[in-house]
């Protein structure tokens, strides 16, 4: 069986044999090994600890940027409903102005 491990189960118990995560495109730079050597490894694993342990504020982060976006386009989608309400307003001034002056020529 040629199954590699995962980081609870290892492959292999000795970390000397054991490679370190890659990091992929959306992780900070400097997050993980970039390249494996045997005397890395001990490294390696607490990389994969500290990388395990940063998921969750990750998720949180990415969780509050979404809210907060969330809660700009609610803001916008309120502030545009209530500029529609002065705009008829404001015509509905605009209308009764024109009539009184309408009247007070007719006058």
């Amino acid at each position: 069986m040629n199954a590699t491990g995962t980081i609870d189960r290892p492959h292999t118990h000795d970390p000397q044999k054991q490679a370190p995560m890659t990091s992929s495109a959306s992780e900070p730079a400097g997050s993980a090994t970039p390249s494996f050597s045997p005397a890395a490894a001990p490294v390696a694993r607490q990389n994969r600890t500290r990388e395990m342990q940063l998921i969750p504020e990750a998720l949180a982060r990415a969780h509050m940027h979404d809210r907060q976006r969330e809660a700009e386009a609610e803001r916008q989608a309120v502030r545009l409903v209530a500029a529609r309400r002065m705009q008829r307003r404001a015509e509905r001034v605009s209308l009764r102005a024109r009539r009184a002056l309408a009247m007070a020529v007719m006058h």
